[in-house]
């Protein structure tokens, strides 16, 4: 009786090696573009740039907040004043920011040509 072969057929074995191919292929474009890119870098401009010194830490200018509370008090920076201070003060340095409490009222801007409460 023949029932088939003995020997059984195993089937198909994985791939042991890695396919060069693709990794030439990618090594071919690198070398292309190096060759093309190289020449490029040897050559360049010589350029005469101004040399110019950066700004200072001390050449910004110092500015101070004038604040009015909701009672009408005067502030200059952290430090309550009174109005005459005030005027004096803003006609001596004037200030370059302005805030207000959180509450309705608006900020007021303090310049020279402004109007204090007296």
């Amino acid at each position: 009786m023949a029932f088939g072969r003995l020997q059984r057929n195993i089937g198909a074995q994985p791939m042991s090696d890695i396919n060069m191919t693709p990794l030439i292929d990618v090594m071919l474009v690198l070398l292309v573009i190096f060759m093309i890119t190289a020449p490029l870098m040897s050559s360049s401009l010589k350029l005469d740039l101004p040399k110019t010194e950066g700004a200072r830490p001390t050449d910004a200018g110092q500015y101070v907040t004038v604040v009015v509370s909701p009672q009408g008090q005067l502030y200059w920076g952290d430090d309550a004043v009174s109005a005459e201070q005030m005027k004096l003060r803003v006609r001596e340095k004037p200030p370059c920011a302005t805030r207000a409490p959180r509450c309705n009222c608006a900020p007021i801007k303090a310049c020279p040509t402004a109007a204090l409460p007296s």
